[in-house]
Parts: structure tokens; sequence; C-alpha cells
């Protein structure tokens, strides 16, 4: 069964315009099967396939001389001696969408496109099935708060009675289509096969017991500031392991690093920025919340709320084509006056708050003040909750459920 993605209004813009088209993200996102489905005619080769790879990586020429374009190209990673040539090709015939291709890994792959194929290339990140993607709504705009989008989004239906399992289950397009009885045998292959297949390739992991205890220890922290020294002593490597390991999960599109809002009047900001993982089902399994009943009672609730949160709205972005400017706000003085995202746009400034409860007041909403004594021009305030509809809690300020994102 095919799930209608959002990407699909962007991957035909961009194709229309490019001669190479690039979708990247982690494994079983749905890279290949949104393509695929966007022009089914076209000719599919995956450098999975060992025997290819190999004639990609001998003779480049000879590969493309046996497959033309216009042609889909998966895990373009596996032979990056490709992309000098597909220049050539590109350069010579001067049309739009001959190059689809996909990469699962961006930690090298990033450098050589955008050394190789600059501008001529549109990239686009696709990340796991959207909360309105499985919900058969593929919005066609990113999201950012506005009285007008709360309307709108009135008539959705709000309960959240299952948000928890929603938010366990992860967002990967087979687990929406096979049911939970298979998340323990899904997460567990995933995670070994990312291990042996991309991680492995990179020099900088050695010991990938080692590596597995990072992720999990990673995982714990999702919705933390990230503290590169508390991590290197709970897994027992050095810092710059850590930092390198990092860097790694993000290129790759497993976590995302928020970085702290500041201008010239924020001197007392905290300058450290916060991790989140972006699939929250994998996040759940590395810290072992086996059933979304447990999760829900549990320790975690809250930061896995938010991580859930914060995901559905970055994905609102990347899926329609677009990057965002993202940010969140603590005070050095006091954890309390914080502001879990603020997001930016045409200079004017979205503050968000992230609260799992079901009725919050203008209290959950005093940080907001905050921002106003540094920057002037602050639109449209949202408590993202569990409220049923939205409500008016204060000037400018709503609290949202959280099925609007």
């Amino acid at each position: 069964m095919y799930i209608k993605r959002t990407i699909e209004a962007a991957l035909k813009k961009v194709s229309g315009f490019f001669p190479i088209t690039m979708v990247t993200g982690p494994r079983q996102v749905g890279k290949t099967t949104v393509l695929q489905n966007c022009d089914p005619k076209r000719e599919f080769i995956s450098l999975d396939n060992l025997n290819i790879r190999q004639l990609a990586k001998s003779d480049p020429l000879a590969f493309l001389r046996r497959f033309k374009a216009p042609i889909l190209i998966d895990e373009i990673q596996y032979a990056p001696e490709l992309l000098p040539h597909i220049k050539e090709i590109v350069d010579r015939e001067q049309k739009a969408g001959l190059y689809w291709i996909t990469g699962s890994q961006q930690f090298n792959l990033m450098r050589n496109v955008t050394e190789s194929l600059a501008g001529r290339v549109g990239i686009l990140k696709l990340q796991g099935l959207s909360q309105s993607e499985k919900q058969d709504r593929p919005y066609t705009s990113p999201f950012l708060p506005s009285v007008d989008l709360l309307r709108e989004r009135a008539k959705i239906n709000a309960d959240t009675s299952e948000i928890y399992k929603t938010i366990w289950l992860g967002s990967f397009p087979k687990l929406f289509t096979g049911g939970n009885e298979y998340w323990e045998i899904f997460y567990s292959s995933y995670l070994n096969t990312y291990i042996e297949r991309d991680i492995s390739d990179f020099k900088l992991v050695s010991s990938a017991l080692d590596f597995t205890r990072f992720m999990q220890s990673l995982a714990a922290r999702t919705a933390q500031l990230l503290n590169y020294a508390d991590l290197a002593k709970d897994v027992g490597v050095s810092q710059p392991t850590i930092k390198s390991w990092i860097s790694i999960l993000q290129s790759c599109g497993v976590i995302y690093l928020l970085p702290p809002y500041s201008n010239n009047l924020t001197n007392r900001a905290i300058k450290t920025p916060k991790v989140y993982f972006l699939d929250t089902g994998l996040a759940c399994y590395l810290t072992k919340w086996n059933f979304w009943q447990t999760l829900e009672a549990g320790a975690m609730s809250g930061a896995i709320f938010e991580t859930y949160v914060v995901s559905e709205i970055l994905k609102s972005y990347w899926h329609n084509g677009k990057n965002l400017s993202a940010y969140f706000y603590r005070n050095k003085d006091s954890k309390e006056n914080e502001i879990d995202m603020i997001l930016e746009e045409n200079g004017a400034i979205y503050p968000i708050e992230i609260k799992r409860k079901t009725n919050p007041t203008n209290r959950d909403a005093k940080s907001f003040a905050l921002l106003r004594k540094i920057n002037k021009n602050v639109k449209t305030s949202v408590i993202i909750c569990n409220a049923p509809t939205y409500l008016p809690i204060g000037e400018d300020i709503y609290a949202m459920p959280i099925s609007y994102i």
C-alpha cells in the first residue's frame, strides 16, 4: 500500500528545474518508493547490488552508457566515481530531470555532491512518515503558527488518547503498514543493519559495541542539552570520538541538533545545542521502552513528547522542500526561562512551548515575554499540547492540539 507523501510536489518542482534531483535520508524512510511512484516508467538501478556497484566503481563510463538517463540510481554513496561523469552528461544534454539519485549516508556523500555537481543538483530531505501523511492529509506548506492556520485545522480530529502509541511506534512506513507486533524485531534488525552496513563504512567507528552504547546513551538524552563530557564518560571513549559520532548520526539523518537562539541582546543565553532523535520509535527502542503504555507513564514521557513535536515540525519543512530557521532559548540563570522552539521567518519569530498536558494556562507561556525584550517582532505564540481544540490563553498566545502540526 503506497502512502501519499508530502515531498511529491517538491520532487516534481525540483526535477522540472534541475538536471539532477537527489533525495537523502535514513534507510527505510521510503526514498526509493516515493521516487518510483512519481515516475513508474523511469529505469531503476540500485547500487546495493554488488555486481552493479562493482561496474559503477570500476568503469563508471561503461555504467552510464549501459544505464542511460532518465534514470533513478539508488544509494549513490556506494559509487561516488559516477558523479563527475554524470556532471559531464548533464552539461552536455542541458535538460532537466535526467538523473534522480538517493543516498542514505550524507557524511561523505554531501561533500562529493557539492564539489562535483554544484549548481546542477536539487537536494531534498526525506524522513519517515509525518503525522499528516499517516492521516492522509499531506500538507502543502510548512508548519508556521498563525491564527489562520489554527482556524483552518480546527476541523481535524484532535483525539490524543493514543498519541503515545503513535510516538512509540515511530515513523517508518514498514511499521505503519505492518502493525506494532513487529516493532521489536524491526528496530533490532534496523539497528544491526545500520551499524553493520552504514556505520562500518566510517573509519571513525572502531567498535560496534561502543557505538551501540553511545546511541543508547544519546537516546536517553533526547530533548536535552548536548553534553559531550557526560556521553564520553558513559560510553568510555574520548570527547573527540563522541563529537565525530554525533556528526555521523547528524549527517545520516538520525538526530537533529537544535541551536540556541541568540542576538546581541542575549548574552545570558545558553550556547549549547539540544539534541533530538528524528524517529521516536528508534529512541524508544534504544532506551528499552517496549510498551507504549509504560512509556506514557514513565520518566521519559515529557522528553519523548517534545522530541515527537520537534521532529514533526522539521518534517513539515523538509518534506515541502524547505529549509527552516529553528532555535530554542534558555537563560543561563534559570532553566525556567526556556522556550522549547522558536521558528524564524522574514525577520519575525514564532515561539513554541511543548507540554504534554491537556489544559495549559498562561503560566505555561510566561517565558514568551522574554522574547519581547530581545526581539520586538514576535508573532503568534503557541503551546503545543494534548488539548482537544485550540484556545486563546493570552494576547496572541494559543494552546494548540498536537494534531494540528
